[in-house]
């Protein structure tokens, strides 16, 4: 979807339409969760800090989110994807992976479902939405932002390759900052300078990472659309107005956020056995300390005994403007065939 959030809120206000819109918070310690296409001409993005979302752009309208809309919408738009194959795989609440090979209306072009698909989402929705159609789901990524917004982009299967070939090696999905910056250093801009390198070389310089850059680099991708995804973590955080400084202050936020995060688990269904605190301090230097247990975090109580132990465990170096705190390590048992991933919000 485009801009979703944002979209929905210019959709239902009228006086909204045209305007650089941010969806969050407004206050000094806000952080901007979607963006307006009109906002994002300013340099305005999602995760942005709301003072430099208005730094960036002083006409900035900021209007609070609203889950329920959210969840509306996006409920709408699977009903719509199922109606042409049972193989779909959210990937958030507003995009997924769809495999047409074999779809229930048996139309020959994945192509011509995509129009279809975008035609009815708006016409249900009154939102648009952007497309990519290609041979596997690394190629339909990169392709559904290559038009946006309100977008449709085919990569053929004989334009695969030239097409990676050419594609910046920071474009490429699992390549960060950082990695790409070492890219760089060794001289790979491009998919065709990654295409030159070795398997052999690329995990001596990668690691694991390695073997999957040297597929991608050749359009290869054989990860299958799984629309049984196990959820791998749950987590729950809190951004503060004013820094955190006291103890008092830090255990009682981190009280109602361990609330928070086991009601999410409860609708999860499964109990983890590894929690992680996550610290960011006010300078935005960020921490993370785990502990891994042999029981199920089943209870409010284990969560509680030990989110405290981990706490107490770390030397805290300055005030606080984040907390968060995630279970992960659920049991790995296979999920029933006909289950379907739900979008919790």
């Amino acid at each position: 979807m485009d801009a979703f959030f944002a979209s929905i809120e210019q959709r239902d206000n009228p006086e909204l339409r045209g305007k650089p819109v941010a969806v969050g918070g407004s206050s000094e310690r806000g952080v901007v969760a979607a963006a307006s296409y009109e906002a994002r001409k300013y340099g305005v993005h999602s995760a942005m800090s709301s003072k430099k979302a208005k730094q960036k752009c002083p006409d900035l309208i900021f209007v609070q989110s609203n889950r329920k809309k959210y969840k509306e919408a996006s409920q709408q738009m699977m009903e719509i994807f199922y109606e042409y194959t049972d193989l779909v795989e959210p990937l958030s609440i507003d995009e997924a992976f769809l495999d047409v090979t074999h779809n229930k209306k048996n139309l020959p072009s994945a192509t011509l479902i995509a129009k279809e698909i975008k035609r009815r989402i708006y016409e249900k929705t009154k939102l648009t939405a952007s497309a990519g159609v290609s041979i596997n789901k690394f190629l339909a990524k990169i392709a559904s932002d290559y038009k946006k917004p309100d977008g449709l982009f085919v990569i053929k299967p004989d334009e695969a390759e030239k097409f990676v070939e050419e594609l910046a090696v920071d474009k490429i999905h699992g390549v960060g900052k950082v990695t790409a910056e070492k890219m760089n250093r060794l001289g790979i801009f491009k998919g065709i300078d990654l295409k030159a390198k070795t398997e052999k070389w690329l995990v001596g310089q990668f690691g694991k990472a390695g073997f999957y850059f040297y597929n991608i680099a050749r359009a290869i991708d054989y990860r299958e659309v799984n629309p049984n995804r196990i959820r791998k973590s749950v987590g729950a955080e809190r951004t503060f107005e004013k820094d955190l400084e006291s103890d008092f202050e830090i255990v009682t936020h981190l009280y109602h956020i361990e609330k928070e995060l086991f009601e999410r688990v409860k609708r999860h269904g499964k109990y983890g056995k590894t929690l992680t605190l996550k610290i960011k301090y006010a300078d935005f230097k960020q921490i993370t300390r785990s502990k891994t247990v042999f029981y199920s975090i089943n209870t409010f109580q284990k969560l509680h005994q030990l989110a405290k132990e981990i706490f107490y465990q770390v030397e805290l170096e300055k005030s606080i403007r984040l907390l968060g705190l995630t279970v992960s390590n659920f049991p790995d048992d296979k999920q029933p065939e006909n289950l379907q991933l739900t979008l919790n919000f």
